[in-house]
């Protein structure tokens, strides 16, 4: 404590007593007690006294600082960071004995799933598959083109670096996989928004062609990977080489350099010039797309992209690349046309679910008739080449197959050169009125007739108004002329009579296997499926009724004559009953006599089908049959442009009737099954008779007494276009009239 006393010139008083004793009593800031902090047990230095100074009162009292507090801070602090990153390196071990752990799992199961790779030093040529028609005469042929191994020292030397230069770069410096090449190829690949470049090694390629299929999957690209680094342990650079130009495919048939070399330059790959040499190496990305036989002009454009790389590698100087571009020596014959490749095509899509992986030459039985498919084919490209810029109209399709669901003839497309896309199997399009025998079969199987009226009227469904074609409406009509003449109106009232899912049933019970919306439009054909399909979906009405599978091959065999595969007889099962296949047949065998397909004729048989044209005239269809053939066309864009108004009653209707007359020359005349012309439909088929005029005396006699040939079409009168029609064939005949005229 500190006592001080002030000088004063004033008086001051004495004072007496404890008032006296604690007047001149004063605290200092070391007299004050400090707040109670984390040190307060720690042993603190000694305070020195200061001495009394006469000032001491009027001075502020200092701001202590709370030493003890920052530091005890300060040292939590740092413990608290220690522990974290002791837990940061526990957990980093832990997660990285988990990862090594799985990894070394991923690897144990590739491995233990990896084919035998025993047989590697003695490369397997791929098989040749034959195929023949009905009569034993070969079809297509599939497989590789003769050509021997080469050894990589008989080869030129710019030819092995053509390959280097534009698949592998790095080939004599990786180990098998590429980690700088699958790092750029991922910076492109995310770059372009797309996969432009593969970081696949040449070594990954052959460990590809050698023992995997070409499926994109993460297992089958370890497998690769595993392999690539097996092939790199026990063979040299040179021999991993050579057997990738020995067993690489470079389009045609053709597999290794020496047979593409024969296949597409006629001499040996010893022989080869440096622009050929990167004609085979640019092959390599995309064989079937850019072999020289069939484009020739993408060809060229990827052996510069090769030249330009082999320059680049200095595997060639600049001026060797400038004078070979453009400079290779075509020796082949253009890849032929020729429709039946879609067929074969087909087959070959099959093949592995009939006898599994093809490990030797086999010979494919099929059902295709060589004679109908030629027709086919000739339909379809004659009737596109003089009509196809007039509708503007630049594909077609064709499928014709037995009742039984045995295909004889198949069109894909109207030239396989141009395209190989499958428009019969693969292309799925709206049927658009094709496809209302669906709804009238199940109106049918709920208990109506082919005579039952039902209103042809404007409809309002929630603000879609579906509407006939012609924009005009005829009050009560029957089933079978509504049908008949394809009116929009009565098929979407009968498909809500009878229900959306009830129709659905119905057209996947007969054989459609596409997805079907089951929403009220599908009276119309709103749902895509494929020629096919739908052509199979009325099979069922030339047999009686009878459910099928359409198929094509009957026997697999081997070139010694084992036999691998044999087609057992279907076990058909009735998905119509016969009364409904009568009255079906009954109503559509009115399409061909006065309704929307009136140009579909066959002299003597009976035949019965239906059109569609699908909205804005984009697909024209014409689905018709005999008891002998069942055959659908479709012609249209592909893509799915509109047409100038081709409607399934005009160029389908011809390709049909051309085809099937001809397939019908010379064959036995029969009638449809359960097919009627009296009882309940008595008075429809007396009125039709009677516009018609006598049959023709030339057409051949039909077998049974049920059957009579359609009668021949006569002009008639104009007639009163503001009369209403009367029922039966009267709407039929006025109404064709105003649409296609006579």
């Amino acid at each position: 404590m500190a006592w001080g006393r002030r000088k004063s010139g004033g008086r001051k008083e004495p004072l007496f007593g404890l008032q006296a004793a604690l007047a001149d009593l004063r605290l200092s800031p070391e007299d004050r007690i400090p707040a109670a902090t984390d040190d307060d047990d720690k042993p603190k230095k000694p305070v020195p006294k200061r001495k009394p100074d006469e000032d001491d009162d009027e001075r502020p009292p200092r701001e202590r600082k709370p030493r003890a507090a920052r530091g005890g801070a300060k040292r939590r602090a740092k413990s608290r960071g220690g522990l974290r990153f002791g837990r940061l390196i526990y957990w980093g071990a832990v997660l990285g004995l988990w990862a090594a752990i799985a990894i070394i799992g991923v690897v144990i199961w590739v491995g233990a799933h990896l084919p035998a790779i025993q047989s590697l030093e003695i490369p397997k040529r791929p098989p040749t598959i034959q195929i023949t028609g009905v009569d034993g005469s070969l079809l297509a042929s599939r497989g590789e083109m003769a050509g021997t191994n080469v050894a990589l020292k008989d080869l030129p030397p710019y030819l092995p670096k053509a390959f280097i230069a534009i698949e592998d770069r790095r080939f004599y410096s990786h180990y098998g996989i590429d980690p700088i090449g699958i790092a750029r190829a991922a910076v492109a690949n995310v770059l372009h928004r797309g996969v432009s470049q593969g970081g696949s090694t040449l070594t990954q390629q052959l460990a590809k062609n050698l023992f995997l299929t070409q499926e994109r999957t993460i297992a089958r690209k370890l497998q690769e990977v595993e392999l690539a680094l097996w092939l790199e342990r026990k063979h040299s650079k040179n021999e991993i080489l050579e057997l990738y130009l020995n067993r690489v495919y470079f389009g045609s048939g053709a597999y290794g350099v020496e047979a593409a070399a024969q296949r597409y330059f006629g001499k040996s790959a010893k022989n080869v010039t440096v622009a050929e040499a990167a004609m085979l190496a640019g092959l390599v990305k995309s064989p079937s797309r850019l072999a020289p036989n069939r484009n020739p002009e993408g060809a060229e454009a990827r052996a510069g992209i090769v030249l330009a790389a082999m320059a680049e590698s200095k595997f060639i100087s600049a001026a060797q690349a400038k004078a070979s571009i453009g400079h290779p020596s075509y020796k082949v014959k253009p890849a032929g046309a020729g429709t039946v490749n879609y067929v074969a095509d087909w087959i070959g899509e099959v093949l592995d679910d009939l006898v599994g992986q093809i490990d030797q030459s086999i010979v494919v039985e099929t059902t295709i008739d060589p004679k109908l498919q030629s027709v086919a084919e000739a339909a379809i490209i004659d009737e596109l080449a003089a009509k196809s810029v007039k509708f503007n109209v630049t594909q077609g399709a064709l499928v014709a197959m037995t009742p039984e669901g045995a295909v004889r003839a198949m069109v894909g497309g109207r030239n396989y050169a141009d395209s190989q896309y499958n428009r019969a199997v693969t292309a799925k399009r709206q049927p658009g009125s094709a496809f209302k025998p669906f709804i009238y079969l199940t109106a049918i199987e709920g208990g109506l007739t082919p005579e039952t009226i039902r209103q042809d009227a404007p409809l309002d469904l929630k603000g879609w108004k579906p509407e006939n074609y012609t924009h005009e409406y005829f009050g009560a009509v029957t089933l079978t002329q509504a049908l008949a003449m394809s009116l929009n109106t009565v098929a979407v009232r009968v498909g809500l009579e009878v229900g959306p899912k009830n129709v659905v049933r119905t057209a996947h019970r007969l054989g459609i296997s596409s997805k079907l919306e089951a929403n009220p439009s599908i009276a119309l054909g709103t749902s895509e499926v494929s020629v096919i399909e739908l052509v199979g979906a009325y099979a069922p009405f030339a047999n009686g009724g009878l459910g099928v599978s359409p198929h094509v091959v009957t026997k697999i065999r081997t070139n010694e004559g084992k036999v691998l595969y044999m087609r057992q007889p279907d076990q058909l099962s009735q998905v119509i009953g016969p009364r409904h296949v009568a009255m079906m047949n009954t109503m559509m065998q009115e399409t061909l006599l006065s309704g929307t397909a009136r140009k579909a004729e066959i002299p003597g048989w009976m035949a019965a089908g239906k059109t569609g044209t699908s909205q804005d005239f984009r697909d024209a269809w014409f689905i018709g049959y005999t008891a002998n053939l069942v055959t659908g066309v479709w012609l249209g864009n592909d893509d799915n442009s509109p047409t100038r108004k081709a409607t399934g009653g005009g160029l389908p209707v011809e390709v049909w009737t051309r085809f099937m007359r001809t397939a019908h020359q010379g064959v036995a005349v029969a009638s449809l099954p359960n097919s009627q012309r009296g009882g309940f439909l008595s008075n429809l088929f007396q009125t039709a008779s009677q516009a018609s005029a006598a049959p023709n005396p030339s057409a051949p006699a039909p077998q049974g007494g049920s059957h009579r040939p359609p009668p021949a079409r006569t002009s008639a009168p104009p007639p009163n276009p503001s009369a209403r029609p009367e029922a039966a064939a009267g709407l039929d005949g006025w109404l064709v009239d105003r649409l296609f005229g006579r």
